[in-house]
């Protein structure tokens, strides 16, 4: 079984006992948070979508706080002396799915 969920406006295929990568939730290591908003879903081969879906993914959060790889945005203008350089890293949540239900 198979569910297509909503997570802070990405859309993530997930199964029972995965674990991933989201972006950043709220919550400590340890905390259990429900998504509610499952677009699609797989029993057995029977395919769920639309306003049909009643499910909910349940999971844990493994770690609270992961740092991505750091992303560099640099502009310049040739023979002006104009250079900006700004970056940034972007923060993840990893959790583990418990079930869908």
């Amino acid at each position: 079984m198979f569910a297509v969920v909503k997570i802070a406006g990405q859309q993530f295929r997930v199964q029972e006992g995965q674990s991933l990568y989201v972006p950043h939730l709220s919550g400590k290591t340890g905390d259990k948070v429900e998504f509610s908003e499952v677009l699609f879903t797989d029993t057995d081969g029977k395919l769920t979508s639309g306003a049909d879906v009643k499910a909910i993914v349940k999971a844990e959060i493994l770690k609270d706080l992961i740092k991505g790889d750091t992303v560099i945005a640099f502009k310049m203008k040739r023979r002006k002396g104009f250079r900006k350089k700004h970056g940034h890293r972007t923060h993840y949540t990893q959790i583990k799915i418990e079930s869908i239900a």
